[in-house]
C-alpha cells in the first residue's frame, strides 16, 4: 500500500457532516467529536438541525447538520468548514456555503441522481457549477459501499441503509488520523442491548477507514496539533447535560434536595431528561402536565426546603411569569433555566437567539425585582447553573439562568472538577434559637436584607406565605401604602447587594485599547475568536464579557466608562446595550446585532468592529 501523501497539518480544523434529519448527522458528529476530545484536542459543537419531525426525504427543508471544531485554542464551531460530509444534494447544496474555498467536500454520489437533484430544486445537470463550488469535491459511494460491506450480515435494506452515516464516519476518522478504537466503544455504547447492530455498524466503520486508504493519494489528509491538557478526567459535554451536573452539584454542596419540575419543550427538554435519570443521587425530577404546573411545583418544592428548579425556553417562561413573581413576593429560592430560541411566539423552535433577556429582567407585573445570569459557553453552564443555585439559596431569591440553544445543544470537552473545586452553599436557615413562636417570617439579615428560611415541619416555626403584601415587621397582610413601598425598596435592595457576592467584571484581549467589546451569555466564543484576530492584525480591542446580568459585577460601569469607545454584541436588536445605557447616559454605545437564529461567525464581529471604529 502507498504512503500517505498531501498531508496537511493544522491547528485546528472545522468539519460539517449534513444529510437528511433520518440519516444520523448528529450521532455521527458526536462519536467524532468524543473521540477528538479523548486524543486531547479541544473542541466546540453546532448541531443545526430542522424544527420539522420529517421533511420529505431528499429535500431542502429536512437537511440536517453538524459542525465540530478540534484543535488548540478552540472557542467556536468556526465560521467555514475546512471538510464538510454531505450525505445527498439536498445536504450539499445547502451547506455548500460552509465549506472553505481550499477545503474538502465530500459526497455520497448514491444521492445525486436525476431524481436527487430535482428534489433537491436544482435546475442543472451539473451540481458543483450551479452552486459555485470552489473547493475539491470527492465523490464516494457511500450507499453502494455499505450495501457491499453488510451484504451477509443478514440485516433489511432499511436497516442497512441506516450504517450509511457510520460508513462515512469511518471515512472522517481515517482523514483526521482518529482512532477507530475509541469510535467502536462509543458505538458499543450505544447500542450495547442490540449486538447485531453494533456488528453492522463496527463493520461499515472499519470499511469507512479502509476505503480512506484506496483514494489517499486524491485526497488531502490532516494531522491535528494538540495540547498538554490539565491531568483530570476529561469529557465531551453539551450545555443542557453541564446545566443539569451543575444543579446537582449545588445540591450537594447545599445539602438540599434537588427537585425538578418541568414540561417538555425545544430546546431545553434535555435538562429533564437528564435529571430524570438520577434517581440514584436523589434528585426530583417531575414531568408536569403544563409550564404553570411546572414552575407552582417547584415554588412548593422551594418552601418545603428544597433547591427547587423549573427549565424551559422562552414560551414557557412568558407562561412561568405569574408564578415567578409570587417567589419574588414570597422570597423563596428558586432557580429557572431559560434555554433560549428563536422567536417571538413558536418562532424558530431548533435555532438560537438572545431575544429573552428583557424578558427575564422586567417580564412579570409589579415591581418584582430578581437576580438574571447566563452561561457563556457549554462547560459555563455547569459554573453557571451551580451559581445560579449558590445565589438563589444563600439570597432567598429566584434566579433566572439564560442559556440558549447553541450552547445548549452544543458541546465541548469538558474537565470534570474536584468535589472541593466549588464551595459549600450556605441556606440561612432559621436559627434553632429564634424558633420559640415569636419567629416572623419577614424577619431579615440587616446586612444582606435575606429573610431566614424556615423548614415546614420545623417545632416553633409554623408559618404561611403568599401573594399579598405583608407587613415589614409582623408579616400580617397588609395594604398600608407606606409598608407597601417600604417592602418594594426592600426587596429591591435585596437584589442590587447581592453584586458584592459575584466576581467583578475582568477585561481581556487588550486593557489598554481604546475600544471595548462587550458581550453577554453564548456569544462568549466567537467574540474572544474575534478579539484575539483583530489585536493579532494590529486593531487594538478589550473584551467585557457578562455572566452576572442583574445585578451588574459592582465594578462593571467604572470599567465601561474607562474606553473612549464601547461596542455590544448581541443576537438580539440591542437588549443589553439599552440596558447598560439606561445606566450610562453619558456614554455612546454602539451596537452589532444580529437576528438570524444563527450564532454569530467571529470574521463577521471582526469586520463590523473595524467599521465601527472608522
Amino acid at each position: 500500500m502507498l504512503e500517505k501523501t498531501n498531508v496537511k497539518v493544522l491547528d485546528k480544523v472545522v468539519v460539517r457532516f449534513s444529510g437528511d434529519s433520518g440519516d444520523g448527522m448528529q450521532l455521527a458528529g458526536n462519536i467524532f467529536t468524543n473521540v477528538s476530545a479523548g486524543v486531547g484536542n479541544q473542541v466546540s459543537t453546532f448541531p443545526d438541525y430542522p424544527a420539522e419531525i420529517r421533511a420529505p426525504q431528499g429535500s431542502l427543508g429536512g437537511v440536517s447538520g453538524f459542525q465540530v471544531s478540534v484543535g488548540m485554542n478552540v472557542h467556536t464551531p468556526g465560521d467555514l468548514c475546512d471538510v464538510l460530509l454531505a450525505m445527498n444534494a439536498a445536504a450539499f447544496k445547502q451547506n455548500v456555503k460552509y465549506v472553505k474555498p481550499s477545503g474538502v467536500v465530500i459526497v455520497d454520489i448514491d444521492s445525486f441522481k436525476e431524481a436527487d437533484l430535482r428534489k433537491a430544486l436544482y435546475t442543472t445537470d451539473d451540481p458543483y457549477t450551479e452552486v459555485g463550488c470552489k473547493a475539491q469535491v470527492v465523490e464516494v459511494p457511500v450507499t453502494t459501499m455499505t450495501k457491499a460491506a453488510l451484504a451477509d450480515s443478514g440485516l433489511d435494506l432499511k436497516s442497512v441503509l441506516k450504517c450509511r452515516n457510520i460508513f462515512a464516519l469511518g471515512l472522517v476518522c481515517w482523514l483526521f488520523d482518529r482512532p477507530l478504537e475509541s469510535a467502536l466503544h462509543h458505538l458499543k455504547n450505544k447500542f450495547a442491548k442490540k449486538p447485531a447492530v453494533f456488528e453492522a455498524n463496527a463493520k461499515v466503520l472499519q470499511a469507512g477507514y479502509d476505503y480512506g486508504h484506496n483514494i489517499h493519494a486524491s485526497v488531502s489528509t490532516y494531522r491535528i496539533e494538540t495540547e498538554d491538557p490539565r491531568p483530570g478526567i476529561y469529557t465531551d459535554i453539551n450545555g443542557n447535560t453541564a446545566t443539569a451536573y451543575g444543579l446537582i452539584m449545588a445540591s450537594e454542596k447545599s445539602g438540599r434536595p434537588l427537585y425538578l419540575g418541568s414540561y417538555p419543550i425545544t430546546p431545553a427538554t434535555d435538562i429533564l431528561h437528564e435529571l430524570a435519570k438520577r434517581k440514584d443521587l436523589g434528585v426530583k425530577a417531575v414531568q408536569m402536565e403544563d409550564e404553570i404546573a411546572g414552575v407552582c411545583s417547584a415554588i412548593g418544592a422551594a418552601f418545603a426546603g428544597n433547591l427547587a428548579v423549573t427549565s424551559t425556553s422562552g414560551p414557557g417562561l412568558a407562561l412561568k411569569s405569574e408564578g415567578i413573581g409570587l417567589a419574588v413576593m414570597a422570597e423563596l429560592p428558586l432557580v429557572i433555566i431559560d434555554v433560549q430560541r428563536g422567536g417571538p411566539s413558536t418562532g424558530l423552535p431548533t435555532k438560537t437567539e438572545q431575544t429573552d433577556l428583557f424578558q427575564a429582567l422586567y417580564g412579570r407585573n409589579g415591581e418584582s425585582p430578581l437576580c438574571v445570569v447566563a452561561a457563556a459557553s457549554p462547560t459555563d453552564c455547569f459554573t453557571m447553573a451551580f451559581e445560579a443555585c449558590r445565589i438563589a439559596l444563600e439570597h432567598m431569591t429566584p434566579v433566572i439562568l439564560l442559556t440558549d440553544a447553541f450552547i445548549g445543544n452544543g458541546s465541548s470537552a469538558w474537565r470534570v472538577p474536584d468535589a472541593d473545586e466549588y464551595p459549600e452553599i450556605h441556606p440561612p436557615l432559621l436559627p434553632a434559637d429564634r424558633c420559640d413562636g415569636t419567629w416572623r417570617p419577614v424577619e431579615r439579615d440587616a446586612a444582606t436584607q435575606v429573610r431566614y428560611w424556615a423548614i415546614p415541619g420545623t417545632p416553633g416555626a409554623q408559618h404561611r406565605l403568599g401573594g399579598l403584601e405583608k407587613d415589614a415587621v409582623t408579616g400580617a397582610i397588609s395594604t398600608d401604602p407606606v409598608n407597601h413601598q417600604r417592602m418594594v425598596n426592600i426587596r429591591r435592595e435585596k437584589v442590587a447587594r447581592i453584586a458584592d457576592d459575584i466576581p467583578a467584571l475582568t477585561v481581556q484581549g487588550n486593557a489598554d485599547a481604546d475600544t471595548l467589546i462587550i458581550g453577554w451569555g453564548g456569544t462568549y466564543g466567537h467574540l474572544i475568536t474575534a478579539t484575539n484576530a483583530l489585536n493579532d492584525s494590529g486593531t487594538a480591542v478589550a473584551l467585557a464579557h457578562f455572566r452576572y446580568i442583574n445585578p451588574l459585577p459592582a465594578n462593571a460601569l467604572d470599567v465601561i466608562r474607562r474606553y473612549k469607545r464601547v461596542i455590544v454584541a448581541e443576537l438580539n436588536t440591542g437588549m443589553f446595550a439599552d440596558f447598560l445605557q439606561s445606566k450610562l447616559p453619558g456614554v455612546n454605545i454602539l451596537r452589532i446585532n444580529k437576528v438570524q437564529g444563527q450564532p454569530f461567525a467571529a470574521s463577521e464581529i471582526v469586520e463590523q468592529v473595524k467599521s465601527l471604529m472608522k
